[in-house]
């Protein structure tokens, strides 16, 4: 992805997922980066971050998407993705 602006490494939480960003008058799908971090001293908060691969993007400018959340927030996030994803299991085993 060139002209990234979310670092990108071995601890990245995922670095490449189908994106896709959707306006009034567009839909474009690209690559994307999915990242969750929390500071490293005094952490008193989860960052979730979204980029998608500005190279496969004709309407819009580089940029990253940002959400902050409380822990609670985080189990919250984490409980609803435990749920669906059960959900998407069930229906593959069927």
């Amino acid at each position: 992805m060139p002209d990234r602006l979310l670092k990108i490494n071995a601890y990245t939480t995922f670095d490449m997922l189908d994106g896709e960003a959707t306006g009034h008058d567009f839909e474009e799908e690209a690559f994307a980066v999915l990242n969750v971090t929390a500071p490293r001293k005094n952490p008193d908060h989860v960052k979730l971050e979204l980029e998608l691969d500005n190279a496969e993007l004709d309407h819009l400018p580089p940029h990253a998407d940002r959400v902050t959340l409380t822990a609670e927030q985080a189990r919250t996030l984490a409980a609803e993705l435990e749920k669906y994803a059960s959900r998407v299991e069930a229906a593959a085993d069927e």
